[in-house]
């Protein structure tokens, strides 16, 4: 796809949401006039600059959202831009409920847009914590205390697997709660499977 064309893949995406129709035309439109290259990527209009991905169109059930891929780079004189949770690292949102609000904030959105390219091209990137910077629950640590070959499979895993698992056992608040979840995935990490990971 050239700069700034609509993408066939996307008007094809879009003609099936069930939710956020106007308001994804309207968002599209803006990003559009900023000179982007349109592309279809998780099922949601991506927007690129040189193949790097810039920004992302995404509804969910109380809103709908710009995802700036290096949003945390981004000034935010507005103080639109949101982090969804404490662990995303790299990306921000801006959230609407409705195209007014996106009227509203069009010339700002222009400028967010530009902004992020801006970003890209000078080839800046979001500082991501290293899997050593995480907690390692205790719960888990016991695990890995009492097995090698659990020591070593864990290890074996991609970083970003590993912090996956490293969040995920780490978030409930009680230690039964947290037991309860290493105990549930020790035989996945042993697979060489990641979280999500379907095992096959």
């Amino acid at each position: 796809m050239t700069k700034g064309q609509m993408n066939p893949e996307v008007d094809a995406a879009l003609h099936k949401a069930k939710n956020w129709r106007e308001e994804f035309a309207a968002l599209r439109r803006i990003i559009l006039k900023c000179g982007l290259t349109e592309e279809l990527k998780w099922g949601n209009p991506c927007y690129t600059f040189g193949g790097r991905n810039i920004v992302l169109i995404h509804g969910f059930k109380e809103y709908c959202a710009l995802l700036f891929f290096k949003g945390a780079l981004m000034k935010d004189p507005n103080h639109i831009l949101i982090q969804q949770t404490e662990n995303v690292q790299a990306g921000r949102q801006i959230r609407f409920a409705g195209t007014g609000e996106i009227r509203q904030l069009e010339s700002a959105l222009n400028t967010y847009v530009r902004e992020a390219v801006a970003v890209e091209k000078a080839g800046l990137k979001v500082p991501l914590k290293r899997t050593a910077d995480y907690e390692i629950p205790v719960e888990f640590q016991n695990e890995l205390d009492k097995s090698q070959t659990l020591k070593k499979a864990f290890a074996a895993l991609t970083p970003g697997r590993q912090r996956a698992y490293l969040l995920y056992f780490s978030s409930p608040k009680q230690t039964k709660t947290r037991s309860s979840r290493v105990a549930q995935y020790l035989q996945k990490i042993l697979n060489g499977k990641g979280l999500d990971d379907l095992d096959t």
